[in-house]
């Protein structure tokens, strides 16, 4: 059998729209300064439900990025991803032109699509007819139009999915990206996640799960990763893009490098819809590196799952044990969540731009809210204050409801 060479992956964009700012740089420096976006839910009238705290997007204007026309046909979870791809874009420098769009694509993954259009657009029915309903109502709110928009809007005409893939799509869907480089499918491709769930059936379905906090007296407490005193995830909204290049191109056409993705673990638990599965969780990081080729001896830092839930904290630290063994206690390990909440389709996407950014700059950001010790959650997860330390190889953990795992590790570019 042949042994097919796999080409070389880098990130040469970045863009983001997050619960701490619109923007990379404005998310990445409040994220190290330990700021919390999670408050009270602003987007309904929350007064009536148990959990009325959220991730809500502070500072993001939808004209900046689009025309009026756009906004009014497309649900906001489009629209983030469509803001997000345009700051990549541009940060990257790639151009997009006749001569390469075929060899230009895109995985853009969400984990429920356009519920905000879904539910209005149901109301619109039931209030005032079938006549009442938008043309514009399918193709404003279905999933694959995360791609379709991008590619219209930008010009790609290269591979093309979506990917939901639960809390996990985000990793998913760059994992997924990179393999289309790899192989040769593309030499360049535009990834990440985006999600905008908090509507009032989010709040509710979630909170009858019991998966999200009630710490409505404290929002800015209540996302606290691997904290004893942690009661559920807050559930947050906003979406990043990455651009991922063939390495020899990228370097080729004078790009600035972030870092090189160099490995991807999936799989699933089978176990259970809910109840993580530790096992199965360090089996797909053992994975993702045996795909970059490195050993869990020179993994620097892991950007954990760490979504301030009781079960999930546990298994990850259990998993990240089973991965490091005797160096898991001096890995440090940090949760962006406990200051962003959990975006969902787009938790991977955001977190793997903080990822890229923590080798770039060498600055590791905390886990806030870090008070109470567990005794079950003992690794370092970096309490409170950001840390400088030298982050050649870092690790991106993603598990989501159902089970599905997605593992990335990123490394600092040599060429």
């Amino acid at each position: 059998m042949t042994q097919v060479t796999k080409r070389r992956v880098v990130i040469t964009g970045l863009g983001a729209v997050t619960p701490l700012g619109t923007g990379v740089e404005k998310s990445w420096q409040a994220l190290c300064q330990g700021k919390s976006g999670v408050a009270r839910i602003t987007k309904f009238d929350a007064s009536d439900f148990k959990a009325q705290i959220a991730a809500e997007l502070k500072d993001f204007h939808p004209e900046d990025f689009l025309d009026r026309r756009k906004i009014r046909r497309t649900d906001s979870f489009i629209q983030y991803s469509l803001a997000a791809t345009r700051m990549a874009l541009d940060d990257s420098g790639l151009a997009i032109n006749a001569g390469n769009a075929g060899r230009v694509g895109n995985v853009i993954g969400t984990s429920v699509g356009g519920m905000q259009t879904y539910e209005d657009t149901l109301s619109t029915l039931r209030d005032r007819g079938p006549g009442a309903v938008s043309p514009f109502f399918i193709l404003g709110f279905i999933p694959n139009m995360l791609g379709g928009e991008i590619s219209i809007a930008f010009g790609s005409k290269g591979p093309s999915m979506c990917v939901s893939n639960a809390c996990a799509t985000g990793n998913s869907a760059i994992g997924e990206a990179m393999r289309l480089i790899q192989y040769g499918d593309a030499d360049a491709m535009i990834a990440g996640g985006s999600e905008a769930y908090i509507i009032p059936v989010g709040i509710a379905g979630l909170d009858k799960m019991r998966a999200i906090s009630r710490r409505n007296d404290e929002p800015e407490k209540a996302s606290r990763p691997f904290d004893k005193e942690r009661d559920g995830f807050v559930l947050g909204e906003g979406a990043a893009t990455l651009i991922l290049e063939e390495m020899e191109a990228a370097v080729n056409r004078g790009a600035r490098i972030y870092a090189e993705l160099t490995g991807y673990g999936a799989n699933i638990d089978g176990f259970h819809a809910t109840e993580p599965d530790w096992e199965s969780q360090a089996r797909c990081m053992n994975l993702a590196l045996a795909d970059a080729g490195i050993s869990a001896g020179d993994v620097d830092y892991i950007n954990a799952h760490g979504t301030s839930t009781p079960l999930n904290d546990v298994s990850e630290t259990l998993a990240i044990k089973a991965v490091l063994g005797s160096r898991s206690k001096d890995v440090p390990v940090s949760s962006n969540k406990s200051m962003l909440g959990h975006l969902l389709g787009a938790a991977g996407a955001v977190e793997a731009v903080f990822t890229v950014l923590t080798i770039r700059d060498g600055i590791i950001p905390p886990t806030i809210n870090q008070e109470t010790p567990d005794p079950e959650c003992d690794l370092d997860y970096v309490p409170n204050v950001a840390r400088k330390a030298k982050v050649d190889v870092a690790m991106s953990n993603s598990f989501g409801f159902g089970g599905p795992n997605a593992i990335l590790v990123f490394s600092r570019f040599r060429e």
